[in-house]
């Protein structure tokens, strides 16, 4: 029987992970996702995620894409659910062509970072405790000199093994909310730790710690130890990625 390529889609607390993608000796999202599918079909399915995740880092929908020798239905997510701890579960599960694949074909990657000002036992492990004054004007100025293709070196952690470092950023705004603020961000790629180096260095400007002119510095310099990545991860959301439209459900 001809192999069949599927998209699966899933949201997760990442508190418990030591990340996305599998690793030996640790817990991880795909790791479990593997373990529960090799269980529920009978067979070992390798799954190539969309965007990898740090630990700690949550997402509201992530997606990888396997292949399987048989039809797979999505009224089997009740049950493989089931078999997956509490904080991870799958969200949606179809065929896609055979050449898709969700890492290179995706079009556009949309985050969030949350940061609250008051404390919250609530948001301890979904949000950065912040409880400073911020000025939201400087911030969202910061925010708009990333908009559109840059050289982001500086916000990238070291060992970042990519061929280039441009990326293209469409949107980037930071807004207000009750309990604090939110950065909103897409773009067509995102490099290793890069948003929380911007909100980590963002911040600063917006504490008055640094100003917009030494912001762009950074920025221009391509020297990641001119960033500031203290941004704790669980503040962080990976929240969509799109695809063509040939690849959606």
């Amino acid at each position: 029987m001809t192999m069949k390529r599927y998209f699966l889609t899933v949201r997760y607390r990442g508190t418990s992970y030591a990340g996305f993608q599998v690793q030996e000796n640790a817990q991880t999202i795909q790791g479990e996702i593997e373990k529960a599918m090799a269980v529920f079909l009978k067979s070992p399915v390798v799954l190539t995620g969309s965007s990898r995740t740090d630990a700690g880092v949550h997402a509201l929908m992530n997606c990888f894409h396997f292949d399987f020798n048989e039809d797979l239905n999505p009224k089997m997510l009740y049950n493989l659910n089931a078999m997956l701890p509490s904080d991870i579960i799958i969200t949606n599960l179809w065929e896609v062509p055979s050449h898709a694949h969700c890492r290179f074909d995706a079009t556009e990657r949309s985050y969030g970072y949350n940061i609250h000002i008051k404390r919250d036992p609530f948001l301890n492990d979904r949000s950065w405790y912040l409880p400073y004054n911020i000025n939201v004007l400087l911030l969202q100025e910061s925010a708009h000199i990333i908009l559109g293709k840059h050289d982001f070196t500086s916000f990238a952690k070291r060992n970042t093994q990519v061929s280039n470092h441009y990326c293209t950023i469409s949107v980037c705004d930071w807004t207000q909310h009750a309990s604090g603020l939110k950065l909103n961000v897409s773009g067509n790629r995102f490099l290793r730790g890069m948003i929380r180096g911007l909100v980590g260095t963002m911040v600063k400007v917006g504490r008055g710690k640094m100003t917009l002119d030494e912001f762009v510095n950074v920025l221009e310099a391509k020297d990641n130890t001119m960033a500031d990545f203290t941004a704790p991860a669980h503040g962080l959301f990976l929240e969509n990625i799109e695809f063509p439209i040939e690849y959606r459900p």
